[in-house]
């Protein structure tokens, strides 16, 4: 299978940044990923692979869906070519750009996943709710060999639902777990539905879960569904603002709506570019 790619794209810096795929050994241009694919019939496994700037090509194992959600994860089912243009009007915007290989955001596999992944990781460590999630894929999750190296997609909605008890996992999140899993299969998480809606419906929709609350609510939205011209407002991204833009204290959100009117119509892409590189000012400067 084959996809154009508009606009710059560099699948192994996007992977470094953000992606933590697996990789064929010695090829830093394939990843392959595992998930349940929408619909929740199957679950499947897609190698994706990168050798020119504009194209990006794959094998799909599972039903051919995966191949678009696969794309999706990687913010290629969007048109990007305007993106370089939103550098030409905010030279901040275009050096960092420039800096990070016109970095996209990476998205969950699904926003069933990213609902899962942080009532997992409630007040849990990044690193605690990763194996956990791992763990879990391994034991109840489809497993799939892919360029030599087998691969276990997160467990289905239903095979979620069967789930009584999981280490490490306490029994109240295994109630939210269920009640994420009874939502996917009902529709009411499904990206394209998510990405239909006005954001606040979209966040109203999704905070009917248990234990979801604003913070939840937002991060299932914008990473699950992957909204391109939303502004998420989250601290680290503030802190990116203040840094890169030279500014005495963090913006207040008025600041931000303001500075982001030239990001448009990307301005979730030029958010999750400040967040990342304030990530990675912070890290160097450790």
């Amino acid at each position: 299978m084959h996809a154009p790619i508009t606009g710059p794209y560099d699948l192994a810096r996007q992977n470094e940044y953000f992606g933590g795929w697996t990789q064929p050994v010695g090829d830093a241009r394939t990843i392959v990923m595992a998930f349940p694919v929408e619909g929740w019939t199957h679950s499947a496994a897609v190698l994706l692979r990168q050798d020119t700037p504009g194209t990006v090509t794959g094998e799909v194992q599972g039903p051919a869906a995966a191949w678009r959600q696969a794309l999706e994860a990687l913010s290629l089912d969007v048109d990007g070519s305007g993106y370089p243009q939103v550098g030409e009007r905010d030279p901040v915007i275009g050096a960092l750009q420039r800096r990070h290989a016109y970095l996209r955001p990476v998205l969950f596999h699904s926003p069933y996943e990213a609902a899962c992944a942080f009532i997992i990781g409630h007040r849990l460590r990044i690193e605690q709710g990763r194996a956990i999630r791992q763990r879990m894929a391994r034991a109840h999750g489809e497993r799939f060999e892919v360029a030599g190296t087998t691969m276990h997609a997160f467990p289905s909605p239903q095979a979620l639902l069967r789930l009584g008890a999981f280490p490490g996992v306490n029994e109240e999140k295994i109630t939210r777990l269920h009640g994420v899993a009874e939502a996917a299969l009902d529709g009411r998480l499904d990206r394209a539905r998510l990405r239909s809606l006005p954001v606040a419906e979209a966040l109203a929709g999704v905070k009917r879960l248990r234990g979801v609350g604003d913070f939840f609510a937002v991060a299932i939205v914008m990473r699950g569904a992957g909204l391109v011209d939303s502004l998420p407002g989250d601290e680290l991204t503030r802190a990116g603002i203040q840094r890169w833009y030279d500014l005495p204290a963090p913006p207040s959100g008025a600041e931000v709506a303001r500075l982001a009117q030239a990001w448009q119509p990307y301005r979730m892409w030029c958010s999750v570019l400040l967040h990342a590189a304030e990530r990675r000012a912070r890290a160097a400067a450790l």
